[in-house]
């Protein structure tokens, strides 16, 4: 067979161009909006952790900012909040990661033909279209001493009543638990979706083989739900390290001082409330949880790299 001259298979270099142009032109508002609200603001944190400075200017528009290095950072060291707060985000990340078994179990129900299902994928799904805000409160009537369904049910049984979010020792836990009610959810949506696309001539070749119960799913269900995990992983991490709303709603980092706070909130609180305008140091602490949480997902990045690739 005659091969066909170069000229007459190769595409113009004008629509070559276009090709090569286009998906950046589709990619550009992304790109910029991404810029200007995520990439802009963290570079302006690091510059502004550096500084002195109550956010505001002078009227003449000079600047009140005073460069003073890494003084914030020191301040932060021996300041005991801070350290509150990074404890409980320690206790947050760990205890928030339950909501990845959770869904993925609710989700295994779930994914199953019975009468009623769709009526109890409603009943899951629910508390994830509901607000924080609505969550914290409704929480925070669950937990109330005099009234609390927590504390009807505890009298029940001949316990007195307990005031979860009035006691240091529960408090940060009875918001945890407010938070692990619509992340599970959220977790769940991720497994039904990815259970859609698992592969089911795999699933009857292992049950030819004999595998079924916790093998069929540790072997065949789960490898194939690794890009779920990790946006289940990645969402739950965020989540756990950005948590502020119900912490806000519910115990506003009470009780005593500080005491539910988390990075997120004491960042606000020093930054941005009443109290404080301290930006410098405020944006110090952003920084700390940026790395934190880069950290983090980079150490997951990575372990899922090196499980693709086998090493």
């Amino acid at each position: 067979m005659t091969a066909m001259p170069e000229t007459e298979i190769a595409a113009p270099p004008r629509r070559f161009r276009q090709q090569a142009i286009a998906p950046w032109l589709f990619l550009l508002p992304g790109l910029l909006f991404f810029s200007v609200y995520v990439i802009v603001p963290i570079i302006q944190s690091f510059q502004i952790s550096f500084y002195d400075w109550n956010g505001l200017d002078r009227p003449d528009g000079t600047s009140t900012a005073v460069y003073v290095g890494l003084e914030n950072y020191r301040d932060l060291w021996d300041d005991p909040d801070f350290w509150t707060s990074l404890r409980n985000n320690a206790i947050w990340l760990v205890l928030y990661l339950l909501a990845i078994p959770g869904g993925l179990f609710i989700a295994l129900f779930l994914n199953q033909t019975v009468t009623g299902i769709r009526l109890y994928k409603s009943l899951f799904f629910f508390p994830f279209v509901i607000s924080q805000v609505v969550v914290g409160l409704v929480f925070t009537w669950f937990y109330d001493p005099t009234f609390g369904m927590i504390n009807e049910l505890l009298g029940l049984v001949g316990l007195g009543p307990v005031n979860i979010l009035g006691d240091t020792r529960y408090a940060t836990y009875g918001i945890i638990a407010a938070g692990l009610w619509p992340q599970t959810a959220y977790c769940m949506i991720l497994y039904l979706t990815g259970l859609n696309a698992v592969d089911p001539e795999q699933i009857e070749a292992a049950r030819l083989d004999g595998a079924k119960g916790p093998k069929m799913l540790w072997y065949v269900v789960l490898p194939q739900l690794r890009p779920a995990t990790f946006i289940a992983f990645v969402v739950t991490v965020i989540g756990a390290l950005r948590s502020f709303d119900l912490i806000s709603i519910m115990t506003d980092g009470g009780p005593g001082f500080y005491s539910t706070s988390v990075l997120a909130f004491y960042m606000w609180d020093v930054a941005l409330s009443e109290f404080g305008f301290r930006m410098g140091y405020g944006s110090a602490i952003a920084v700390i949880l940026f790395l934190i949480m880069l950290i983090y997902i980079a150490g997951f990045l990575w372990k899922m790299y090196r499980d693709e690739k086998g090493v």
